[in-house]
């Protein structure tokens, strides 16, 4: 009988649920809109999860760049209507939500504004598991009251093996982390090596274990399940519309398989029915919008072989198919783990996960490898990220660095070498930022946040960052015509509809 499997507890297991972050992102390039997800949130306030996950990551930049929505306006508006459940963000560190190093003094002006605006759970991992780049967000987090979900992302390589995991989150613990989290962005983990390192851990660190894996080879569902009997306090979900392939597996799924045993989740099924109806409706609009590809929804165990996040692949097709490349996909990425290895086994999760998925389609595309290496790839190189987890190969290095840049490897903490910073932002953008969260946006995103706040703050006179939806929906069903010039002759047509 299923009451009588060998759950390590009898705890009610966590959820978290991703539907307005995660599960859009890793399968529609975080392309959903606010409006898309109002009509639902006070339905998801009352399941009862642990926390919504709903803000950070990539829901920044995309609101700025894609879809002419202010992302603080947008933490306000889910706070104002959910009162009840944690609101999570997904945070990198020092590199914030942007893709480069910042400042200490940025990092915790972003952490305190965060808070301010409606965030509860800040999960914090820096994608090289360099724990010096985690130490700002960290105390940040707890200064302004926080709670602090330290991550660590997860991957396979000869180093990566439990115990380097294990003694990472003993130190995450002693770093003042309140939860740990098993950040399986690839959907690497596999669900016996999942039981046997959440076992590891719970015998370990006292602080709670969260499991965040996707389900891009089909194995996330087993993964979860395998971790709740082993003891794991909190897992990822996604409601069902925008479930499984490249996102998380289905909540409901796990509410129900776990229904009658010590693990359950006691969570009402029922009430997942109306959320669930209005984001299928949401998931179909994606789909018309050209947003979401169903592609994303097939099981791919080649994953296991080149280690691509769910939003990395997406991205990937997305960037292939813009080039008119298409085909050369698997050869992107037969490339990607070749290139992470010369890296130094980087995890691929943002920012790496650009950095080594751009090189390799560079390197096929170019017909030769590092022919054409991008300002980020040297960055990486030169240790602006911080220390890799194993070693860079020379040869590439010197291949892609100057001599001069070869003599100045940073080996330190690299926010060390950062000076404050904020308020040399808010005297350069004191002309069209009203607040410090204005501030911060364009800190970040400097090259679309200007653009937009001027077009925020008088769309007459300005144009957005991005064709406005109505365009972008005409253009997809070819119904859009060229404008005309103001003084261009005109034609009117009167169509009979009496018939």
């Amino acid at each position: 009988m299923i009451n009588d499997l060998p759950f390590a507890n009898d705890k009610p297991l966590c959820i978290t649920d991703t539907i307005l972050r995660d599960a859009h992102q890793s399968q529609a390039a975080t392309r959903m809109r606010i409006e898309d997800m109002i009509p639902a949130l006070e339905q998801l306030d009352e399941i009862g999860y642990w926390s919504l996950e709903c803000w950070g990551g990539a829901t920044f930049d995309s609101c700025l760049r894609f879809l002419n929505e202010d992302p603080w306006e947008r933490l306000r508006t889910i706070r104002k209507h959910v009162k009840k459940t944690k609101l999570q963000m997904l945070f990198r560190g020092q590199n914030i939500l942007g893709y480069k190093h910042y400042a200490d003094d940025t990092v915790d002006r972003f952490c305190a504004k965060s808070i301010e605006n409606g965030i509860d759970v800040i999960r914090i991992f820096d994608a090289l598991n360099d724990k010096k780049n985690l130490e700002a967000a960290i105390k940040s987090t707890k200064k302004y009251g926080g709670w602090v979900e330290a991550a660590m992302s997860y991957t396979i390589s000869p180093i990566h093996d439990e115990e380097y995991f294990v003694k990472l989150a003993v130190e995450l613990e002693q770093m003042g982390a309140d939860s740990i989290c098993i950040k399986d962005m690839a959907c690497l983990i596999l669900p016996e090596v999942a039981y046997s390192l959440v076992k590891k851990l719970k015998e370990k660190v006292k602080v709670p274990i969260h499991m965040h894996t996707h389900n891009t080879t089909g194995t996330g569902d087993m993964v979860n399940l395998m971790s709740a009997y082993a003891g794991v306090d909190i897992v990822d979900c996604a409601l069902s519309p925008l479930a499984n392939g490249t996102a998380q597996p289905s909540t409901e799924s796990l509410v129900v398989t776990l229904q009658g045993t010590p693990r359950d989740t006691g969570l009402d099924i029922k009430k997942f029915s109306e959320p669930a109806k209005h984001f299928r409706k949401v998931a179909d609009e994606l789909v018309r919008r050209g947003d979401l590809n169903r592609k994303v929804l097939n099981v791919d165990t080649n994953t296991l072989l080149y280690q691509v996040p769910g939003g990395m692949l997406s991205n990937l097709m997305g960037q292939l198919h813009d080039a008119g490349k298409d085909d050369q996909l698997y050869d992107v990425l037969e490339e990607i783990p070749r290139v992470r290895k010369e890296f130094g086994y980087i995890p691929l999760v943002t920012p790496t996960s650009q950095i080594v998925g751009t090189q390799a389609v560079m390197n096929i595309i170019a017909g030769e490898r590092y022919k054409m290496v991008p300002k980020e790839s040297k960055a990486l190189l030169k240790g602006e990220y911080g220390t890799v987890p194993g070693e860079i190969d020379e040869s590439i290095r010197k291949k892609c660095l100057t001599e001069e840049e070869l003599k100045n490897i940073i080996t330190c903490r690299p926010a060390d070498l950062i000076e404050p910073e904020f308020e040399k932002y808010k005297e350069e953008y004191k002309d069209i930022c009203h607040t410090d969260e204005d501030v911060l946006s364009c800190a970040l995103f400097p090259q679309v946040a200007p653009k937009f706040l001027k077009w925020r703050d008088d769309p007459e006179h300005n144009e957005p960052p991005a064709k406005p939806l109505e365009q972008i929906l005409a253009e997809k069903e070819g119904k859009a015509a060229a404008a005309a010039p103001d003084n261009a002759v005109r034609t009117l047509v009167i169509e009979d509809l009496s018939a």
